[in-house]
Formats: C-alpha cells, structure tokens, sequence
C-alpha cells in the first residue's frame, strides 16, 4: 500500500459523497482514519473501505455485511476470503432479488384480479342503479 493520506473532503470528492457520509461510517466503526488534532486522516486502506462500502450499499447490502467484508480485507494474501465471502454474498442477494421479482408478479397477479372484480362490481352497481331510475 502506498504511504498516501486523504482528508475528508478529499475522498468526499474523489468519491461524489458528503463529508457527513464519511463520519457516519466512521462512527459505525467502519472506518478509522488517524487524528492530527480535529484533522482527520483517512489511508488508502480507509479508501477501500470506503469503495467497499459504497459498492456494498449498491447491490443492496447492509451495514454488517459490508463490515464483515471490510474486516476480511487482507491484500498481503491476495483477500481470497474476502472474495469468497463477496461471492457467497452476491449470490445470496441475486437469490433475493429473485424471489423479489416472483412476489412482485404474484402481486401485480393480486392487483389486476382485484381491480377486474372492482370494475365488474361497479359495472352492476352502475346497471342496477339506471335500472331503478
């Protein structure tokens, strides 16, 4: 890893997200940058982290997920049990997403059955209104 440090608003930049992003993350003890004083001091480790983080919140995983995979981060062996656990946890997500989809159809099935009933049910009421007058 290089020795290059970032401040706040530089990875705010760099990454299109708010400084109060960042410290809410750091409070969540997902990142840990170094203190100059108030200054804060962010790694290149940090700024994976943080990409991670981003890249997480993306696919639709949580906080905890993200933290378990920040904390496998190990690049001196080439982070295989990050990257499996990555793995597993897309796969997981797709399966999720999957069964989303199915109940979406199975509801948008619900909606037009519903809706079809309601229309009929005001078509005889609308007949049997007129039919009265």
């Amino acid at each position: 890893m290089s020795s290059q440090t970032y401040s706040i608003s530089d990875l705010a930049r760099e990454l299109d997200i708010t400084t109060r992003a960042i410290r809410f993350y750091e409070e969540q003890g997902l990142l840990s940058p170094e203190r100059r004083g108030q200054e804060r001091i962010y790694s290149p480790r940090d700024k994976v982290s943080l990409k991670l983080i981003l890249r997480g919140k993306r696919i639709g995983f949580s906080l905890a997920e993200c933290r378990e995979l920040i904390e496998l981060y190990d690049p001196s062996s080439g982070n295989t049990k990050q990257l499996h656990s990555m793995l597993a946890k897309i796969a997981e997500r797709r399966e999720q997403l999957e069964q989303q989809l199915l109940d979406i159809e199975q509801m948008k099935l619900e909606l037009d059955t519903a809706e079809e009933r309601c229309t009929q049910a005001l078509e005889q009421t609308i007949k049997s209104q007129e039919a009265v007058q």
